[in-house]
């Protein structure tokens, strides 16, 4: 499905029932936003991980603009700041009141603007293995250094370089560093989910190369406005957003709460599945939800 909003077109999908029989009423279920990492991939990376989550909610997945099935556009407005606008425009034109908000990684970083930004469109805020500033990038930069492979150290110098030419060329960075991203990380597996993906060069490029936006962005001023319960969730074997940068953000917002898991790295989803799902899930049924705002009117034009 497609949503015309702000001046793109978003690619979303939907998985789980809004609505559900409960006795003699219909009830309705929260709304679960999933936002995806990267820059430069798409949502494919979740399904079919988090179709466990539909047990509890509703879950719109999205590709963020210039990358995976929404539109290019001018990439000089592929930044951090354009997607959590069009994310806002996306809640509005999809007549949603107040959503949860499931952050991952890059995505995590989308999600803590978001909902400092829009207090009111965020009913439960969950962050998954992200940072609040880029200082994330020279800390993975010296780790990689270190630890890295001959391999691992070559891909990386050109993710900081901004110099991936192609798909493919991308597809051989994720392919060398799999082990680093995922403690169990199963080649042939990995090979299947980077084969479904739709990878973005440029938009990778354009985040992490030398002038890149993550490497000058820095929310932590606005985290304090932040006023949805948060969970803030970290992998203790994290090589680019290691726990530090969880427990900065688990300072800086208001009463969250935070998760070490001790068994990831980078990819929660494939280290501690289960668990990632059980947490989920826990906190969305334990934590009250923001006060709810009316659903904004449909106007397609955020």
């Amino acid at each position: 499905m497609r949503a015309r909003i702000r001046d793109t077109e978003i690619y979303f999908d939907v998985d789980g029932a809004g609505l559900v029989p409960d006795g003699a009423a219909m009830r309705e279920r929260p709304v679960g936003f999933a936002i995806h990492g990267g820059p430069g991939g798409d949502h494919s990376g979740f399904k079919p991980g988090y179709a466990a989550l539909t047990a509890a909610m509703q879950v719109v997945y999205f590709d963020h603009r210039g990358q995976g099935r929404s539109a290019r556009g001018d990439p000089a407005r592929w930044t951090l700041d354009e997607t959590v606008e069009d994310m806002e425009a996306l809640r509005r034109h999809l007549g949603l009141g107040p959503i949860v908000s499931i952050g991952t990684s890059y995505g995590g970083m989308v999600a803590q603007a978001h909902a400092a930004r829009y207090p009111e469109a965020v009913s439960h805020l969950i962050l998954l293995v992200t940072a609040a500033h880029g200082g994330f990038i020279p800390r993975a930069e010296a780790f990689v250094r270190a630890h890295g492979t001959a391999e691992q150290r070559a891909v990386c110098d050109t993710l900081w370089a901004g110099g991936f030419r192609d798909e493919a060329a991308v597809k051989r960075y994720y392919a060398a560093m799999g082990p680093l991203y995922a403690r169990r990380h199963d080649a042939a597996k990995a090979a299947e989910g980077a084969a479904r993906t739709i990878h973005s060069p440029e938009a990778l490029n354009r985040a992490f190369g030398p002038e890149g936006f993550l490497r000058r962005f820095d929310l932590r001023p606005e985290l304090p406005r932040i006023t949805a319960p948060t969970l803030v969730v970290s992998g203790a074997h994290d090589w680019i957003c290691p726990p530090a940068f969880g427990e900065e953000i688990h300072r800086l917002i208001p009463g969250a709460r935070y998760l070490l898991f001790e068994q990831s790295s980078h990819s929660l989803r494939i280290d501690e599945p289960e668990r990632l799902t059980a947490e989920i899930l826990r906190f969305v049924a334990a934590s009250p939800p923001a006060p709810a705002e009316q659903p904004p009117p449909r106007d397609g034009q955020g």
